[in-house]
């Protein structure tokens, strides 16, 4: 996702007098578009693909768990 659907998003942004938004894409941001957010006085947060995985996992949405593993570690006070 380049600068020009930013600046645009932004744009639309002011049009309906937000300061803020979440711009959500699968692919990726160019550095122009990550650059560009930075600069503009509008609190624009980008999530791409990598990071939208991240978060249904991390919050449950849209996946299911297939396996899950405990991981377990030594009880030295038992030894005592």
């Amino acid at each position: 996702m380049g600068r020009e659907a930013i600046q645009a998003f932004v744009g639309a942004l002011h049009g309906v007098g937000a300061s803020r938004g979440v711009f959500i894409t699968t692919s990726a941001f160019t550095s122009g578009a990550r650059e560009y957010v930075k600069a503009v006085p509008s609190r624009v947060i980008l999530i791409d693909g990598a990071r939208l995985v991240g978060l249904m996992i991390k919050y449950r949405v849209g996946v299911q768990v297939k396996q899950s593993y405990d991981i377990v570690e030594l009880d030295e006070d038992f030894f005592e």
